[in-house]
């Protein structure tokens, strides 16, 4: 996750539904932005569902096996069908590293310094070759085949707080992997204080600064915002964003990834 208090100067201020799939690609679209998700504790994961179903949005969901407030994790039994409904509905299930593992420090002999947030590990630190976090990536792939019967890995990974080196970059291309970011004003701010961030400051800005081409990112639940920002913030955002001429696309469609996912998944 972004450090907060980074981010916050730039500000100044169970159950799965019944799988109903997107359209496809929007030749329409051409203002598009990309609408991302990573896990958390899951507590808002079926409401932010209905808001995707209602508006017809595409997502990109990131994926790591978190602490949820079911007592479980996001990658659990539990939650299983929750990800089998949003891959029928044409969302893309890409990795977050399965552990939620942070990138510390670049080591020598191209070897990295690496410290899990989730997982019987957490709050160690270690240090990994490249094929050993190559192998942490494909953890979720594994995972979301065994809930969904997707045959094919997604080949893209967002890095838990966008946390990365030109060298881990490297190391995860040559295994297969795109890693992605957001754009500055795509940065929705679940992740703040509510009370120094509330739900109407996030979403005036967002609407003020969010520009086509934009990739965004939020979560499926922060334990630490008392005032949880989706789905309050979700749907008012969709809508005006659509007002304002904008459109909703998926990862398939972005020139930076198009052709990377059109080889990789179904």
């Amino acid at each position: 996750m972004p450090a907060a208090n980074k981010v916050a100067r730039q500000f100044g201020l169970g159950l799965a539904l019944a799988a109903v799939a997107l359209p496809g690609p929007a030749a329409t679209c051409s203002r598009p932005v990309y609408l991302t998700f990573d896990t958390g504790h899951m507590g808002v994961a079926p409401l932010v569902a209905e808001v995707l179903q209602r508006q017809q949005v595409p997502v990109t969901f990131f994926l790591a096996n978190e602490r949820t407030r079911t007592e479980g994790t996001s990658l659990d039994e539990h939650w299983a069908p929750w990800w089998k409904a949003r891959a029928a509905e044409g969302h893309l299930l890409a990795s977050h590293t399965f552990d939620h593992v942070y990138w510390m420090a670049d080591r020598p002999g191209g070897r990295f310094l690496m410290r899990p947030s989730a997982g019987p590990k957490s709050g160690q630190t270690f240090e990994w070759s490249a094929a050993e976090y190559c192998q942490e990536l494909d953890r979720v792939g594994a995972r979301v085949q065994a809930m969904t019967g997707q045959q094919r890995r997604v080949p893209l990974f967002r890095a838990p707080g966008g946390k990365t080196s030109p060298a881990l970059l490297a190391a995860a291309r040559q295994c297969g992997y795109a890693h992605v970011g957001w754009a500055p004003a795509g940065f929705l701010g679940d992740e703040l204080s509510s009370e120094k961030f509330p739900n109407a400051q996030l979403l005036a800005k967002a609407l003020r600064d969010v520009q086509a081409g934009d990739i965004l990112m939020a979560h499926l639940g922060i334990w630490s915002r008392q005032d949880p920002w989706a789905p309050a913030v979700l749907e008012p955002l969709i809508n005006g964003l659509k007002a304002r001429g904008l459109c909703f696309a998926s990862l398939r469609d972005h020139p930076s990834y198009r052709e990377l996912l059109a080889t990789a998944t179904p």
